[in-house]
């Protein structure tokens, strides 16, 4: 609950925020033109969950807190800046963020990277959603000298997992794209070590650099996104553009909803297999018989995660093999 409210609470200073810096559109410093179409454009855009027990089995989080998407944080910007950069090091801005879903820092890097080096135009953001699945909306306007769009959305619970897009271009030559929709995977902000969505805190010393979280990497079976049976994950979320008529003349203006479903949300979910997982065998009991007589010898071995979706089924959990009694009756 408290980490649902610290979610909340930093969405709602996001749109505070929004009030003081959300326009800062200045000409870049570079006079290289990248797009040549009007000036403005102002686009919806869909962020949509797609978390689910099903797709994601594994140690798939249900309480304290269940399955849920921090708030949104994106910036419209030029090609000066870079608000995360896979195989860089994470900011401290966005290690916040990252790790505890607390935006003010990432903000205040954005603003300055506005006032110093003129490359950003606006932050926009969106609300939290309080499940894994389900669809948060709103608005950004983009600028024909910053046509670039990144954005953040922490996984809760995780140690420092996000999913997101770094530049991605909303001009195209002369004309601004009507509409782009992604698939969105996970991401690892490499300043925490933990390897499942409830690892306490334990911070990565050096910090690493982000990297995307696959079925196989990081190559441990601990890891909470670690499928060996897939090439690639599902997609974990998605995000839509849609460009629509108008402008933003304020962030004020701007309305962000939030619509919690169940699966339904997607006409098609993915259901991932999930293997039985068991311990290693137990050590060999005493041999019972009687003298004379060849005697049995017993071990067992426990479940450490049950098998969902279709995936291989637990094996025996208990063997016995004949011996021979030292200590007879």
């Amino acid at each position: 609950m408290e980490k649902m409210f610290l979610v909340s609470k930093s969405c709602n200073l996001v749109f505070i925020f929004l009030t003081i810096v959300g326009h800062s559109s200045c000409l870049p410093r570079s006079e290289e033109s990248l797009c040549t179409a009007e000036e403005l454009a102002k686009y919806s855009i869909v962020f949509t969950g797609r978390w689910s027990q099903a797709s994601f089995p594994k140690q798939y989080p249900l309480y304290r807190p269940p399955a849920q998407w921090s708030s949104l944080l994106g910036v419209t910007h030029s090609t000066d800046y870079r608000m995360w950069k896979k195989h860089g090091p994470a900011s401290n801005g966005v290690r916040d963020f990252a790790e505890k879903g607390e935006a003010w820092s990432l903000m205040k890097e954005i603003e300055t990277a506005g006032e110093k080096i003129q490359s950003v135009h606006g932050i926009f953001s969106m609300g939290s959603i309080s499940s894994g699945t389900g669809q948060a909306t709103t608005e950004l306007e983009a600028h024909s000298r910053h046509p670039f769009v990144s954005f953040m959305v922490r996984i809760v619970p995780s140690p420092d997992w996000f999913v997101g897009v770094d530049s991605l271009n909303l001009c195209d030559g002369n004309q601004w794209k009507q509409s782009v929709t992604l698939d969105l995977h996970p991401y690892d902000a490499g300043t925490d070590s933990g390897f499942t969505f409830s690892s306490p805190n334990f911070a990565t010393i050096p910090q690493a650099t982000v990297t995307a979280i696959t079925a196989s990497s990081p190559s441990h079976p601990a890891n909470s996104f670690f499928y060996p049976r897939l090439k690639s994950l599902p997609p974990i979320a998605k995000m839509s553009f849609t460009k629509i008529k108008g402008r933003i003349d304020s962030f004020l203006d701007i309305q962000s909803n939030v619509t919690v479903t169940g699966n339904e949300i997607e006409e098609n979910v993915s259901e991932t297999p999930l293997d039985c997982e068991v311990s290693v065998w137990s050590p060999w009991g005493l041999c019972k018989g009687s003298c004379g007589s060849m005697g049995l010898k017993n071990r067992t071995r426990y479940i450490r995660m049950k098998s969902a979706n279709n995936g291989t089924a637990c094996p025996n959990l208990d063997e016995q093999r004949e011996c021979e009694p030292e200590n007879c009756v």
